[in-house]
């Protein structure tokens, strides 16, 4: 099983630099988007037949939002935790047989860290909802969870430590999640490869130099790592800030 996940920070304008093509190409079994930026009729997307479509529009027009595109019907699909409101349409939870998979778009605390203690709460409302899931099925979490969990996951980890995304805080909250019974799927097989990012500024040549973060994730239940065959990062896919990010997969019952 293959799954996908990118923050395309715009799907229309991701659809016109080459989004189609890469999602075609991919041949995904399940492909999650992030920052869909737009509102339901705004966009008609032909990926076939296969796939079963599932959208979570934030409520504020041209902001935040996901998506997931999948070949296999989930028994059941929650948009937001639990019974609370998504305004922001950040979070899609689909069930299958054996697993449930989680794509997350998780909240910026700013640059002037203003949001910084609404996402400390956030964090923790969304690992005891994960956890709530564990408890039932295996749990496949992707997406955009805006920290770099450790220096080697940017390029300039001391002049960024206390930024937004680098924080004690959120780094805290990574850790946490992670000793609750996660793998970081990419740190699971390439635990000291450098230079591995997903965003990068889009500040001159600054993809070009390769000065970016690791802040796209695929974690995977614990029990998991038997059935863990590789992850990956399509660095050279562009189309947004972000590149995809890929898990690949054996033994699971959709």
């Amino acid at each position: 099983m293959k799954l996908v996940s990118w923050n395309v920070n715009g799907l229309r304008a991701c659809v016109g630099k080459g989004f189609n093509e890469y999602f075609k190409e991919s041949a995904a079994d399940i492909f999650c988007v992030q920052e869909t930026k737009l509102q339901e009729g705004q966009i008609v997307l032909e990926q076939g037949e296969e796939y079963y479509q599932y959208w979570n529009y934030a409520q504020k027009k041209g902001y935040s939002g996901t998506a997931v595109f999948t070949r296999i019907k989930p028994i059941s699909v929650r948009y937001g935790l639990e019974e609370d409101s998504e305004p922001e349409g950040r979070t899609i939870t689909l069930e299958f047989d054996s697993f449930y998979l989680v794509n997350v778009y998780t909240p910026n605390a700013k640059r002037d860290l203003t949001r910084l203690d609404y996402r400390m709460e956030w964090e923790d409302r969304f690992r005891t909802y994960l956890l709530e899931l564990d408890k039932r099925k295996p749990v496949i979490v992707c997406g955009d969870l805006n920290v770099a969990h450790a220096d080697i996951d940017l390029k300039n980890a001391k002049s960024n430590r206390g930024n937004s995304g680098f924080t004690d805080e959120e780094r805290g909250r990574m850790t946490i999640l992670l000793e609750s019974g996660f793998i970081d799927t990419f740190r699971y097989f390439y635990p000291d490869t450098e230079g591995a990012y997903t965003w990068w500024s889009y500040m001159p040549k600054i993809r070009e130099r390769n000065v970016g973060w690791r802040i796209d994730y695929f974690l995977a239940s614990s029990r998991l790592a038997p059935q863990l065959i590789d992850a990956a990062i399509d660095c050279n896919v562009l189309g947004s800030d972000h590149c995809p990010v890929v898990l690949t997969m054996k033994g699971l019952e959709a």
